[in-house]
């Protein structure tokens, strides 16, 4: 399986174009829009999330409600292009509007200075638009045709929002609770630590600053021998933390009790083998987080990602002008104080794009039955 996406954040659109999957697998679009309004949830959004009611479209590999085994395209169109569309058209441009909208204030923890300097552009605008996090939106849609990939072999991930800006959920959770995460205005499931992230949110957006986070993803149902030892670039947990890490403004991910079981010892640590009486084999506890030796070990798969304090503050930093090299405020692009919920709906989305891509590998199929009977078979 391959995912592309393509577009800007104020362009025509986001399109993603899946190649690999099977023929049969059903599409619910309900679903995958379900999603996407998640994304464009919890407290601390910008206005943008007023502007977009994000409705993925299916242009092509699906027909009557299955994929045909072609590659399958999605399109959301960005609302906000009709107010964009004069400086941001594939054709000329209004001068005096592109003019206007020019960024050259670079952000200080944005793509801006460094991405200028790359591709050598005048305008960081040529830049943000790509860097922007919009671009998740259709990370979402796809993945949403991912997760219906995994649920039909029985695989299903879900998870929650540990931190906000120091606020934590300290709770531990069977996988069957966190739906509630999706019902409360953080994605905490501890009503009182969602209230007082909240109160911390609001503190922050009167001071023109923003919050970053922590957020505990989950799989369950999936099988052992997923990934492999035998080369670095097969490893499940290296996956994963490449997937994770290319969203959007995270900084750290962590597997099982990461870097808290480097302080620890190994008593302490490892997870202890024990024979069920079915002949098969189980783990009392899952500090591994699931994997072990780069490979799946049929235990839930436990990660963790950190996400940066959003770096486009309504009070902007120190940086300079890239334009004239002059002491300046860094500009102010129409943002969020905190977007955390969405981050969890987004890397469900990731996850599941780097699972059904490794499970496909070991399974193979050109249609869904082949692969669920494949699936069935392993022990």
């Amino acid at each position: 399986m391959r995912l592309t996406t393509a577009g800007e954040s104020h362009g025509k659109a986001l399109v993603a174009i899946i190649e690999g999957l099977p023929s049969h697998l059903k599409v619910d679009l309900e679903k995958i829009n379900e999603d996407l309004a998640y994304r464009q949830s919890g407290f601390g959004r910008g206005a943008r999330q007023k502007i977009e009611k994000d409705k993925a479209e299916i242009l092509t590999g699906v027909r009557n409600g299955e994929t045909l085994g072609s590659p399958v395209t999605l399109c959301i169109y960005n609302k906000d292009y009709a107010n964009w569309s004069a400086c941001m058209s594939d054709g000329a441009c209004d001068t005096d509007i592109m003019e206007k909208k020019k960024l050259t204030k670079v952000r200080p923890g944005h793509a801006d200075l460094t991405g200028v300097i790359k591709f050598a552009q005048s305008d960081a605008r040529n830049i943000l638009e790509r860097a922007s996090a919009r671009e998740t939106a259709i990370r979402v849609a796809a993945g949403g045709v991912y997760k219906q990939y995994l649920s039909a072999l029985g695989v299903e991930i879900g998870g929650f929002v540990k931190e906000v800006c120091g606020v934590k959920d300290t709770g531990v959770y069977a996988f069957d609770e966190l739906k509630k995460a999706k019902t409360t205005q953080v994605g905490m499931m501890d009503e009182t630590a969602d209230a007082l992230a909240v109160e911390r949110i609001s503190a922050l957006k009167k001071e023109g600053d923003t919050a970053g986070g922590v957020v505990e993803l989950r799989v369950k149902g999936l099988k052992s021998g997923f990934g492999s030892m035998m080369t670095y670039a097969e490893k499940l947990d290296a996956r994963l933390a490449q997937g994770l890490m290319s969203i959007q403004a995270i900084k750290g991910v962590e597997i099982g009790d990461g870097f808290r079981a480097a302080a620890s010892s190994g008593k302490s640590v490892h997870d202890e083998i024990f024979a069920d009486n079915k002949g098969g084999f189980y783990r009392a506890t899952n500090r591994a987080g699931g994997i072990e030796g780069g490979m799946s070990n049929g235990e839930e798969l436990v990660l963790k990602v950190a996400m940066k304090p959003i770096p486009t503050l309504m009070k902007g930093l120190k940086t300079v002008d890239y334009a004239t090299g002059a002491e300046a405020t860094a500009a102010s692009e129409r943002s969020d104080v905190c977007a955390i919920f969405a981050l969890e709906i987004i890397a469900e989305a990731v996850v599941a794009q780097v699972l059904a891509t490794v499970v496909s590998e070991r399974l193979g199929g050109d249609t869904m039955q082949e692969a669920c009977e494949r699936y069935n078979r392993l022990p």
